[in-house]
């Protein structure tokens, strides 16, 4: 069904096939999909990317690294996309570092900073006396981006009657400053970043159609933090050495509980919250050479004590916890810990081989068909 389809392509898949199929339909698909792979092998090459600050490599986040590097390569219209705290301004600094302007201005709009009245004087600059006030000449920020990057931040807020005048620049790359009679040309690229639904804006009458089309020429979406809680543990030291080596003491260490704690706290702030409570944490701990569970905020760590209660008591055996606080026969109490035992080792023999299911085989000994059916009997994802 269509609700189908649009899950399996917003989770990478390469085709959707609609069922009843024929062999050929399925044929056709794979024969496409290798022939895309192969010819993506053959066009590597292997020019580092310049990934300051951008720190994580799990798949969600090499996915948003690989688009990273296709954006660069063009000059298209980039459009990203994600929740407040994403790193949505890095993300941006590192498509011009990798692009040919790099050598060029990279100019910042934080659209909601702009107040209505001033955006155009702001973006398009002024000729003295344009206004009460304007006692002389100003560039505006779209013509400092000349030959550069002009990166539009938070872009849902630029105002609707500045949206329109904005469109025509970006079709021209021309416009005309506050009390000019010339026009002015500006060979910038535009970078967009918005955490809001621009689609459900343009509905509502928020944001014109036309002015979001010219914007996502390509779009990257950068993942929550709590959908790749693998690069936890790389963010926080990375984040708590350069604190260190900038207040000139010692690395820190780390209880494995501390990371456990922050992995089971939501992040709704994503890396920029789980930034401030680093340097929270440091303030409090500055003294200490390793970091404990007790360093976090207090809701925090109530918050970590909830989701392991909470798992403790729906991972309790029905044979192991009885109403009338008997204990169960061994038998049930050995195959309750036994399959707590295997789900465990199950859970991670595939974070270890990263689901690839053959090396699973070769590693734990067992054969294909019983690894499907364990992984089946304990829910587990792939």
């Amino acid at each position: 069904n269509p609700d189908g389809a649009e899950l399996a392509i917003k989770s990478g898949a390469w085709d959707y096939i609609q069922k009843p199929i024929s062999m050929n339909d399925v044929t056709l698909s794979f024969l496409r999909a290798l022939q895309h792979r192969k010819e993506r092998k053959s066009g590597k090459h292997s020019v580092a990317l310049k990934r300051e600050g951008i720190i994580g490599n799990s798949p969600p986040m090499k996915a948003c690294l690989d688009l990273l590097a296709q954006a660069a390569s063009s000059e298209v219209n980039v459009l990203i996309t994600g929740e407040t705290g994403t790193g949505k301004e890095l993300f941006a600094g590192a498509i011009h570092a990798n692009s040919a302007r790099s050598d060029k201005n990279f100019v910042v709009v934080d659209c909601t900073a702009l107040p209505e009245t001033l955006v155009e004087s702001v973006l398009f600059g002024y000729e003295k006396g344009a206004f009460t006030g304007a006692d002389r000449a100003r560039e505006g920020l779209v013509k400092q981006a000349n030959g550069g990057t002009l990166f539009l931040d938070e872009v849902g807020e630029l105002p609707l009657i500045v949206q329109k005048s904005f469109l025509r620049v970006l079709q021209e790359h021309r416009f005309r400053p506050l009390g000019s009679r010339k026009e002015v040309e500006s060979d910038f690229w535009l970078i967009s970043a918005t955490n809001r639904d621009l689609d459900k804006m343009v509905r509502s009458g928020q944001f014109r159609e036309d002015l979001l089309f010219r914007l996502r020429s390509f779009t990257i979406h950068l993942p929550p933090l709590r959908e790749h809680p693998e690069d936890m543990k790389e963010l926080v030291i990375s984040y708590m050495s350069r604190l260190c080596d900038r207040h000139g003491i010692g690395t820190k260490g780390f209880a494995p509980e501390f990371f456990t704690s922050l992995e089971k706290y939501p992040w709704p702030g994503n890396v920029r919250e789980l930034f401030n409570t680093l340097d929270r944490v440091f303030t409090v701990a500055r003294n200490e050479s390793i970091l404990f569970p007790q360093h976090l905020p207090e809701h925090i760590r109530i918050q970590a004590m909830r989701e392991l209660v909470k798992r403790h008591d729906g991972e309790m055996s029905p044979g192991v916890a009885r109403p009338d606080g008997l204990l169960p026969p061994l038998r049930e109490y050995r195959e309750a810990a036994v399959g707590e035992a295997e789900k465990k080792y199950l859970q991670e023999l595939l974070a270890v081989t990263q689901g690839n299911m053959k090396d699973a085989c070769r590693i734990s000994g067992l054969s294909l068909p019983r690894l499907y059916a364990l992984v089946k009997k304990y829910r587990l994802k792939k």
